[in-house]
C-alpha cells in the first residue's frame, strides 16, 4: 500500500453530548403537535427507502416559473430577455465561446452513502439550495448553456441498508440530530481501517451522476491512501479537505479568530487546502475545452483561479463568494494573505454579495499586495479583473410551491395557531454558530418585553436552532459556551416573564422538517433575524415568500447580506438591545396597510431577483467584462509545483537574478539596498549546488557587486546592465565596452544636471558605461513629471546623435550604449554553457523593471524548451511583461529560492506537498 495518512481518523458519531439543551426531556416535545397525514413523525425528517435510480435534488429543473395547478403562482419579471440569456456566441462573437459553462464547487449537491461496499445511496445535500438551484438552471432547458458541474463526493459513509445518508447531517456534536427513539443506539463509527471504494464502486456512482436530471455532475475523489494491488481508494480522516477553509477562513471572515497555537496543525490543512484546489484544478483542465467558461464558487476554492490561469492563460473565469470579506485590518491577520488574494485573483471577474464586501476585497489588494483599485475592480498582473456585486436569490417559485403545496403543512399551522391562540409569533431559524446572533435576539427580545409590559402573555418567540454548516470538528468549548449562553438566556426570560401556563420562548436545538419549516414561516406574525456577519440569509428571502398571504413584517440585521436589498425590512443593529426591542414593537403595531406596502416590495424584489436572474446576470455581466477588457496580458502566479518538479529533474540549472526590487526591495536610497544576511545565505546555498550556475545580473556598477556578493565565489557578477562580467570563481572583470563611444556622456551629464538643480531630492549616478538620474527621494508626482520631461529632451536631442538609448527604471532614468543590456548578457550565458557541453534544462529568471524585459525577451526567443525556462516578473505594478509567471515581492523571490533549497516554510508547503505527496513534518518558518 502506499504512504499512510497523517492525520488519524477521529470518530465524533461515538461520543454524545449531556448539555441540558439536549437532554430528551427538550429535545423530545415536537416543534408543532400532532402527527403528519401519513402517519410519520412531525418533528424529525422520515426514513426514506432509497430508489433503485439516483434521484434528482428537489428542485423544480424543468421550469423557474410555476405552471397552473402548482398553487399560487409566482410570474416572470417582465421586459425581453438579453441576447446574451438567448444566446451568448451572438452576443460575444470575438470571445469564441464554445457553449460550455464548468462550474466548480466544493461539494455535489448529494450526500453520498456507500451500502456494502457496492451500493451507492444519495440523499440531498442541505444548506446551499440556492446556489445548487443555480447549477440547475444552467443544466436546464432554460438556460442556452452546456453545464458540468464539478465538486468533491463530500465525505462518504458507510451505511446499513436500512440508513438513508439524508439522515446523516452534520458531526457537530453540541447540535447533534434528534434521533425519534432517543433509546435507539447510535449508528456504529466508522471502521479506522478505512472506507474501500474500488474501480467498479467508483465508475459506477461516476455513471449515475453524469446522467443525472439536475445535470451532469462529476465527482472528484480525495483521497490519502491507495491499494495499488486492488485498484482501491482508502478513505481516512476525510474531514481534512475542510480543516483550513472552514477553520481559517471561515472564522476569519465572519470576524472571529482561533486561540493561538504552534501551527503545525494549521499547516498541513494549508497543504491539504491547496491539493484539494490543485486537485479541482487538474480534473477541470482534463474536461476543459477552449471558449469553456469557468464558474468556482466559494472560499473553498481560493487558489482555484491561478491553479487554472497557471495551464491555461487565457481561459475566462468567474468567481463567486458566498460568506462575507473581511476588512483589511482584520484580513490581514490571516497568516497565508497573499496566497490567497493571488489565487482569486486569476480570475476575470470576482462577485461579492454586497458592495461592502466588494470594497474590502479591493482595499485588501491595494493594503496587502500593492496593486491598484477602483471602484469597478483591481488591476492586477497587466490586466483589469473585475469586482461587482451580486446578491443571491432563491428559486421563489419552486419554494412558494413547496410551501403553500402540501396539505400537512396546513395541517401543521392550524395546529401552531391552535397552541398559541391569542398570541403574536415571532419566528427564528438559525444555525449554531456565534455569528448568527442568537444570543443577541433572545437579549433583545428580553429588553422587549421588559420595555413594553404590554406585549407580555401576548407574544412567544419560537426559535429553532440546527446543527452549523461548518462540519469539520470544532472547539468543544466554543459550542459549549453558545449553548450554554443560549440555554441561560432562555431560562432567565421564560423565569422572568413566564408563568405555569405560558412560555414566552420556545427553543428547539434541532433539525426541522420541510413540512415544519414552512408552517413556521407561514405562520408567523414576525420573522426575526439577528445575525452579527453573514453573508446571503437565505431564510429572510424563503420567509417573504411565504407571507404572501399573512404579509408579516420582516426585522432584519443590517449586518447581513441580504439586508441591503431588502430596504422594506426593519434593520436593526443586533448589538443594540434597545434597538432590537423598539423594531420588534414596532413591527406588532404596523397598521394592515404599512405591512402590506413593505410586504408588496419585498415580495416583488425576491420574486424578480431570483436565483435564476442572478445566475444570468452574473454570468452575463463576466462575458461583458471580458469582452471590454483584453485580458490576453495576465500574467499568471507562479506555479511552484511546477518549478520545483522540474528543478529536480535537471542535471544542469542556470539563475539570472536582478539586484533592485527582485533581491532586495527598492529603497529611495540606492546605497542602502544592501542585501540581508537570509538573502546570502538563501544564494550562497543554491549556488554551492555543482549542478547550479547563479547569476546577479544588476544595473549596478562593479564595486558596489564586488563590496556585497564578491565574497561568494561561487557567484557570477553582471554589473551596468551587461557591460561587465565576472564568471564564477574568477576576481577578474571582463568590460565588454572597452571600445564603444562615450563621447555622449558629457551632454548628457548636462542635462540631468539642468534637472538636478530643478528638482529637489533627485541626483545623478555616474557609471563606467552608464549615466543615470534618480529620482526617489523627490515628490512622487513632480519627480515622475520632471522625468518625462527629461526623457522628452534627451530622445530629441543625444539620441539623435549617438548610438545609445534612454532607459525607464523605478524612479530613474539612464542613458546607456544601445548594445548594452541585459538580454545580450542572458543570450551569451545560455550560448557559453551550451558550447561547453552543458546545454540549460532549468532556467529561471527573475527581474522587476523595464531592463529585465530583455532577458525575457531573449530567453523566449532561444533554442530551450519553453517548458523548462521560467522567466518571472517582480513586483505589483500593473505593467504588462514578456515574462510568463509572476511573484509580488523580493520576500517571494526568497522564498521561491528556499524551496528550490529544501527549505519548507509555510509559502511553500503546499507545492511541497502536491510535489512529493505528503507534508513536511517541520515547524512553519
Amino acid at each position: 500500500m502506499n504512504r499512510p495518512t497523517l492525520l488519524s481518523n477521529q470518530s465524533e458519531a461515538a461520543s454524545t453530548s449531556n448539555h441540558p439543551a439536549l437532554q430528551p426531556a427538550v429535545t423530545e416535545v415536537p416543534v408543532t403537535p400532532g402527527v403528519h397525514l401519513t402517519g410519520q413523525s412531525a418533528y424529525t425528517e422520515p426514513a426514506r427507502q432509497t430508489p433503485a435510480i439516483t434521484p434528482g435534488p428537489a428542485r423544480g429543473y424543468g421550469s423557474y416559473f410555476a405552471s397552473a395547478g402548482d398553487g399560487p403562482a409566482v410570474k416572470p419579471p417582465p421586459g425581453e430577455k438579453d441576447l446574451t440569456d438567448r444566446d451568448p456566441r451572438a452576443a460575444h462573437p470575438n470571445l469564441n465561446l464554445s457553449g460550455r459553462v464548468i462550474s466548480a464547487n466544493f461539494v455535489i449537491p448529494y450526500k453520498v452513502g456507500l451500502s456494502g461496499g457496492k451500493d451507492w445511496q444519495l440523499g440531498p445535500r442541505s444548506g446551499t439550495s440556492a446556489l445548487f438551484d443555480s447549477f440547475a438552471h444552467l443544466a436546464s432547458p432554460a438556460s442556452p448553456w452546456n453545464h458540468t458541474l464539478v465538486g468533491w463526493t463530500g465525505e462518504i459513509e458507510e451505511v446499513d441498508q436500512a440508513r438513508d445518508p439524508a439522515a446523516a447531517q452534520s458531526q457537530n456534536k453540541a447540535a447533534a440530530p434528534i434521533p425519534v427513539d432517543p433509546k435507539s443506539a447510535a449508528p456504529p463509527p466508522p471502521q479506522s481501517n478505512g472506507l474501500r471504494v474500488d474501480r467498479d464502486s467508483r465508475e459506477k456512482l461516476e455513471q449515475r451522476l453524469e446522467r443525472d436530471p439536475g445535470g451532469k455532475i462529476v465527482p472528484l475523489w480525495l483521497v490519502e491512501e491507495v491499494d495499488s494491488q486492488k485498484d482501491e481508494y482508502i478513505l481516512k480522516d476525510q474531514s481534512r479537505w475542510r480543516r483550513y477553509a472552514e477553520n481559517e477562513l471561515y472564522t476569519l471572515f465572519h470576524y472571529k479568530q482561533n486561540a493561538p497555537a504552534d501551527g503545525r496543525e494549521t499547516r498541513k490543512a494549508w497543504a491539504d487546502y491547496y491539493r484539494l484546489n490543485k486537485i479541482f484544478a487538474d480534473k477541470i483542465i482534463e474536461l476543459y475545452k477552449p471558449g469553456d467558461i469557468i464558474l468556482i464558487h466559494d472560499f473553498y476554492l481560493f487558489l482555484l483561479p491561478s491553479l487554472l490561469r497557471q495551464s491555461l492563460p487565457n481561459v475566462y473565469i468567474g468567481f463567486f463568494l458566498h460568506i462575507p470579506f473581511p476588512s483589511s485590518e482584520f484580513y490581514r491577520c490571516l497568516s497565508r494573505r497573499k496566497e490567497i488574494l493571488e489565487g482569486v485573483l486569476g480570475a476575470n471577474m470576482i462577485g461579492f454579495q454586497s458592495y461592502s464586501y466588494a470594497r474590502h476585497f479591493s482595499s485588501c489588494c491595494t493594503r496587502i499586495l500593492g496593486f491598484d483599485s477602483s471602484a469597478t475592480g483591481v488591476d492586477a498582473y497587466g490586466a483589469h479583473v473585475a469586482v461587482d456585486v451580486f446578491p443571491i436569490g432563491i428559486n421563489a417559485a419552486f419554494t412558494q410551491k413547496l410551501a403553500f403545496g402540501d396539505a400537512a403543512i396546513d395541517e401543521k399551522i392550524q395546529r401552531i395557531r391552535e397552541l398559541y391562540a391569542g398570541k403574536k409569533i415571532i419566528v427564528g431559524r438559525d444555525r449554531l454558530d456565534s455569528v448568527r446572533g442568537v444570543a443577541q435576539k433572545l437579549q433583545g427580545f428580553e429588553v422587549f418585553l421588559e420595555k413594553y409590559p404590554d406585549w407580555r402573555d401576548k407574544v412567544v418567540l419560537i426559535q429553532v436552532t440546527s446543527p452549523g454548516s461548518v462540519q469539520v470538528k470544532r472547539n468543544d468549548e466554543d459550542d459549549k459556551k453558545i449553548l450554554n449562553k443560549i440555554s441561560e438566556l432562555v431560562a432567565k426570560i421564560n423565569g422572568t416573564y413566564g408563568s405555569l401556563s405560558f412560555t414566552p420562548v420556545q427553543h428547539f436545538p434541532q433539525y426541522l422538517s420541510k413540512e415544519e419549516y414552512f408552517a413556521l414561516l407561514r405562520v408567523a406574525d414576525v420573522g426575526l433575524i439577528t445575525s452579527v456577519r453573514d453573508g446571503m440569509n437565505t431564510t429572510s428571502l424563503e420567509y417573504i415568500i411565504c407571507q404572501k398571504d399573512n404579509h408579516g413584517p420582516l426585522i432584519l440585521s443590517e449586518f447581513s447580506g441580504t439586508a441591503g436589498p431588502l430596504k422594506e425590512a426593519l434593520q436593526i443593529n443586533p448589538w443594540d438591545m434597545g434597538g432590537v426591542a423598539a423594531a420588534i414593537n414596532e413591527a406588532l403595531c404596523l397598521s394592515d396597510n404599512d405591512r402590506h406596502d413593505r410586504f408588496v416590495k419585498l415580495y416583488q424584489h425576491v420574486v424578480s431577483n431570483n436565483v435564476q436572474t442572478w445566475t444570468n446576470r452574473y454570468v452575463r455581466k463576466l462575458l461583458g467584462n471580458l469582452a471590454s477588457y483584453d485580458q490576453s496580458f495576465q500574467t499568471p502566479a507562479l506555479d511552484r509545483a511546477k518549478l520545483l518538479l522540474q528543478y529536480r529533474q535537471a542535471k544542469k540549472r542556470v539563475f539570472m537574478f536582478d539586484y533592485d526590487g527582485t533581491l532586495t526591495p527598492i529603497v529611495k536610497d540606492p546605497g542602502a539596498a544592501i542585501p540581508s544576511d537570509r538573502v546570502m545565505r538563501t544564494l550562497k546555498t543554491l549556488a554551492s549546488d555543482p549542478l547550479n550556475s547563479v547569476w546577479i545580473i544588476s544595473g549596478r556598477d562593479q564595486k558596489f557587486l564586488d563590496d556585497w556578493m564578491g565574497h561568494i565565489p561561487e557567484l557570477g557578477l553582471s554589473a551596468e546592465h551587461g557591460s561587465f562580467m565576472r564568471h564564477p570563481r574568477s576576481t577578474e572583470w571582463k568590460d565588454l565596452t572597452a571600445t564603444a563611444d562615450m563621447s555622449w556622456q558629457p551632454e548628457v551629464l548636462e542635462i540631468f544636471q539642468h534637472y538636478t538643480e530643478r528638482t529637489t531630492g533627485s541626483f545623478v549616478e555616474r557609471k563606467k558605461i552608464a549615466l543615470t538620474w534618480h529620482y526617489r527621494r523627490a515628490d512622487p508626482e513632480y519627480g515622475a513629471f520632471q522625468a518625462r520631461q527629461c526623457q522628452k529632451q534627451l530622445e530629441m536631442t543625444v539620441a539623435r546623435k549617438y548610438d545609445v538609448e534612454v532607459m525607464t527604471g523605478k524612479a530613474n532614468l539612464e542613458v546607456r550604449p544601445r548594445f548594452v543590456n541585459k538580454g545580450e548578457i542572458a543570450k551569451r550565458l545560455v550560448i557559453e554553457y551550451s558550447e561547453m557541453g552543458e546545454t540549460p534544462e532549468f532556467v529561471l529568471c527573475l527581474g522587476d523593471d523595464s531592463t529585465d524585459e530583455d532577458m525575457f525577451r531573449s530567453l523566449k526567443q532561444s533554442k530551450l524548451p519553453q517548458e523548462q525556462v521560467f522567466t518571472v516578473t517582480v513586483g505589483a505594478s500593473t505593467k504588462q511583461t514578456l515574462a510568463s509567471w509572476h511573484l509580488v515581492e523580493p520576500a517571494d523571490v526568497i522564498s521561491v529560492i528556499s524551496l528550490l533549497n529544501g527549505s519548507a516554510d509555510a509559502g511553500n508547503v503546499g507545492a511541497i506537498a502536491v510535489v512529493d505527496g505528503h507534508v513536511p513534518e517541520s515547524r512553519i518558518v
